[in-house]
């Protein structure tokens, strides 16, 4: 079965090939699929990194692709180059997204055919960020969007999975996945890296007091203390934690 390449900038990945049915995760520009069936212009899809099964759009995409960067912001707007000057479009190529390269200047990269992105804006496609509460901010503020990926939009799950994503580690996409997969803590004492599981939702503590999650009561990326969350959590959704792992030790 052939490995192809996402060639948009994002797309939605339906639990149905119907537009109408739940969006249950996105596909990211350079993203690896497989192609498991075609019906009535949508691909069932297999995503190499997660296994995740889903609908998309028949859409674009590439056969032999080799990322060379990836992009290290929450989103890097796309240029086209015009009379040799290179004027902003209204795309963008998001968090964690493969690039090969076509043509460079001093600034800019060519990434397809007059579609150009500034270089500062991406990292080689080896580089491994240690640092996840420097990738957890970038989406601060960004909109709860249920099945989303980006920063347009993110759910609890894929806040903590783009950090692996980007590092291209294997990690779950949902979260009920994502809790047999973590290891549980053996000591109950929160500290900065804790992953935190409650049925339906995730979190990260970005330090023993400060939590960060995408948390659809507030419909966006936000910290809140951790005890705060705990007992708010309790009591407006009746919802005990289930599981603490830590990150560093996934």
């Amino acid at each position: 079965m052939k490995s192809n390449f996402f060639k948009s900038s994002l797309g939605n990945i339906n639990s149905n090939p119907s537009s109408k049915s739940v969006i249950t995760s996105q596909i990211l520009y350079g993203e690896e699929f497989k192609i498991l069936s075609k019906k009535k212009g949508w691909f069932k899809i297999k995503t190499n990194f997660d296994k995740y099964i889903g609908y998309i759009k028949q859409n674009k995409y590439n056969h032999n692709f080799k990322p060379q960067y990836k992009i290290y912001k929450s989103k890097s707007r796309i240029f086209s180059k015009i009379n040799n000057k290179f004027l902003p479009t209204k795309n963008f190529l998001f968090f964690a997204s493969g690039i090969s390269v076509k043509k460079s200047n001093k600034i800019y990269f060519e990434f397809e055919k007059n579609k150009w992105i500034k270089k500062k804006d991406v990292k080689k496609i080896d580089h491994y960020e240690k640092d996840f509460v420097k990738i957890f901010k970038l989406f601060l503020g960004s909109k709860y969007l249920w099945g989303g990926k980006t920063s347009k939009g993110i759910d609890c799950s894929a806040l903590i999975q783009m950090y692996f994503y980007y590092n291209r580690t294997f990690f779950p996409r949902d979260s009920k996945d994502q809790i047999k997969f973590c290891k549980k803590k053996l000591n109950d004492k929160i500290t900065k890296g804790d992953i935190i599981f409650w049925k339906g939702h995730v979190g990260v503590c970005i330090d023993n007091l400060n939590f960060i999650h995408a948390y659809g009561p507030k419909k966006k990326v936000i910290i809140m203390r951790v005890n705060h969350t705990i007992d708010l959590i309790q009591k407006t959704a009746r919802l005990v934690v289930k599981k603490i792992s830590n990150i560093k030790k996934v």
